[in-house]
């Protein structure tokens, strides 16, 4: 038996258009998060209501239902060019705040106005930052760069919401809102210093003699025949879905539900816990980065969300914070397990033409999310959230050992194209 060769944990970094993308990448995850403490504490501020809160966080993912058209438009210009323009979009809505801020023209409506453009665009940011990995990126070294370009988001989570914070109360919002903007003028430059990938090189030289391309609904319709055709790819959707109904919700949303209600506790304690949930997934990013050549991505989805729900439901009967950070450390770290290698199993095994719509398609995934949430307020006056919590993981491990055993041959078998290594 051949010994499967050793990649080193900092290998995707010689690429070039990576050593560019991943601080790209990084400068847009913290000015995200910044972003959202910074409008989301003002607009609570003043309008004095958690429904206009709830308005504003709402708006953020107003665009997640054109994710996959945003795919098909990187599928035809190259997932860099179309992040360039997003970012654009970003750093002049950031940049016409900043400027309203010192004018003292700044209104909550305005604010809500301006996330609404953002969020037409912003759900796309993050699949298609991954498919554009999957673009550059050699197969061996995948899911080791897609754990790496995972530690900016994770690492957003836990400096760029208490930076966000911090310069609001230390220099106030407009200088705080001009680091945001600064961040996405960052990125830009960034991702346009990495030049054009292969790809899209090639893409532009068949495009002189290629015929007429078909219209964008046709090649979106090709898209998700694609995905429903392929059983890998329609096992790994449809166990996304899954876990944005019953897991997400208890990992991020309801975290202040069991800091108010079963902790009895204050901001603090949450804050603790979403660090605490987020620096597990951050060193779970940092171990795929360094052991990826030894991952079957396929095996791992199907593990590690197993293993998520376990540690979910332990979680929910913590009677206490000191024993529940712990746990929600070691959460994150098998959600990361989980989540890294199913992105890269989705672009290392697909038709290069179809990434950008492959991510696009997946994003719609996000909202399983919505349903999920209606049902736990619900069931969490009903059962407790103990006991709703314990529901949603049960449907969750039963309906993935159904896609695990339904989609076997592609997802378990060790020499499935999906597992290889």
């Amino acid at each position: 038996m051949s010994a499967v060769p050793r990649v080193p944990a900092l290998a995707p970094f010689s690429v070039r258009s990576f050593r560019f993308q991943w601080p790209a990448d990084l400068a847009t995850s913290w000015a995200f998060e910044m972003e959202t403490i910074i409008l989301g504490w003002y607009v609570l501020v003043e309008t004095k209501s958690v429904f206009m809160l709830t308005v504003f966080a709402s708006l953020l993912y107003v665009g997640t239902l054109l994710s996959p058209m945003f795919g098909v438009i990187g599928d035809r210009i190259g997932q860099r060019t179309l992040l360039c323009v997003m970012r654009s979009i970003y750093a002049a809505c950031a940049i016409v705040l900043t400027a309203c801020t010192f004018l003292g023209l700044l209104t909550p409506w305005l604010v809500l106005g301006v996330t609404a453009i953002v969020g037409l665009v912003r759900p796309s940011d993050i699949g298609m930052r991954s498919a554009l990995v999957g673009e550059i990126m050699p197969s061996d070294r995948l899911i080791g760069a897609m754990g790496i370009q995972r530690t900016t988001q994770d690492s957003a989570r836990i400096v760029g919401a208490l930076t966000g914070a911090g310069l609001v109360a230390t220099l106030g919002m407009g200088p705080a809102y001009v680091v945001v903007s600064t961040f996405y003028v960052i990125s830009i430059l960034l991702m346009l210093k990495a030049g054009r990938t292969r790809v899209e090189t090639r893409r532009a030289a068949e495009a002189q003699d290629a015929p007429p391309r078909h219209s964008p609904w046709r090649e979106l319709k090709a898209g998700l025949a694609y995905v429903w055709q392929t059983p890998y790819l329609r096992a790994a959707m449809l166990l996304a879905f899954l876990l944005n109904l019953t897991a997400f919700p208890l990992f991020n949303n309801l975290l202040p539900v069991v800091a108010k209600e079963v902790y009895h506790s204050s901001q603090t304690t949450l804050g603790y816990m979403v660090a605490a949930a987020a620096s597990g997934a951050l060193m779970g990013s940092i171990i795929l980065s360094r052991f990826a050549h030894r991952v079957p991505a396929a095996r791992m989805m199907i593990v590690f969300s197993l293993a998520w729900y376990a540690m979910l439901t332990l979680f929910a009967y913590m009677p206490r914070p000191e024993l529940g950070i712990p746990v929600l450390v070691l959460t994150g770290l098998v959600q990361s397990l989980g989540l890294v290698p199913a992105t890269a199993m989705l672009l290392r095994n697909s038709d290069e033409q179809y990434r950008g719509r492959i991510m696009g398609i997946r994003m719609l995934a996000i909202y399983g999310n919505l349903p999920g949430l209606l049902a736990s307020g619900p069931l969490i006056v009903a059962l407790g959230y103990a006991g709703m919590a314990t529901l949603y993981c049960a449907i969750g491990i039963v309906f993935t050992l159904v896609i695990a055993v339904r989609w076997r041959d592609v997802l378990w078998r060790a020499d499935a194209p999906a597992n290889k290594r």
